[in-house]
């Protein structure tokens, strides 16, 4: 077995292991933990002209208040679409109306902007399932969001969202893992990362 595919079997017993306890969290712990984080997030993304963020589900941090509370920041707001086929995830305006898509996602309706729109954000707020104290995010492992993440503004900020639990002190990195430069829990609100600096 080679380094590389010793890095990929931690990842998915580290993804087995949040996803299992995420989906154990009693539903009042859900609802304050999506309350909160949409208060730091409020708060952090203040000023901002074009952001891209996603629709967390139900085991997400954010369920239940994201994207809605994005109206309060008079911004354009990107949320993304993962096509019927291709790998790359393209992006429309949220315009408050979400229809399930793939994977039962829901997804903006309206004109589908392409792969490249994320670019014109100056924030990036991305799912992950845990992210370590360095930047280094651990995702879903289908490799969506590292994809779309080629995509962004050099000067983007990349703000992840998870409980607090999942953000560890380390976690195994690859070399086409991006970064985040900022994390955003329930009890420690928004946290700027070494990534960002």
């Amino acid at each position: 077995m080679t380094p590389a595919d010793d890095v990929t079997e931690t990842k998915v017993a580290l993804r087995t292991r949040f996803l299992a306890h995420r989906e154990a969290r009693p539903a009042d712990e859900r609802a304050a933990a999506g309350a909160s984080v949409a208060t730091a997030l409020l708060r952090g993304l203040a000023g901002a002209r074009t952001l891209a963020a996603f629709v967390p589900d139900p085991s997400e941090p954010g369920a239940g208040r994201l994207p809605a509370a994005f109206t309060q920041l008079r911004a354009r707001v990107l949320l993304p679409v993962v096509p019927r086929g291709g790998r790359e995830l393209t992006w429309a305006v949220d315009t408050g109306r979400l229809a399930p898509g793939r994977y039962g996602l829901l997804e903006p309706v309206g004109p589908r902007l392409g792969p490249t729109a994320i670019g014109t954000a100056e924030i990036v707020v991305v799912p992950a399932v845990a992210v370590d104290r360095t930047g280094v995010r651990l995702g879903r492992g289908g490799g969506w969001y590292d994809r779309a993440l080629r995509h962004v503004r050099p000067d983007a900020r990349l703000v992840a969202l998870v409980f607090d639990d999942e953000l560890v002190d380390e976690l195994p990195v690859e070399p086409h893992d991006q970064r985040v430069t900022d994390v955003v829990t329930p009890r420690g609100g928004w946290q700027a990362l070494p990534a960002g600096h």
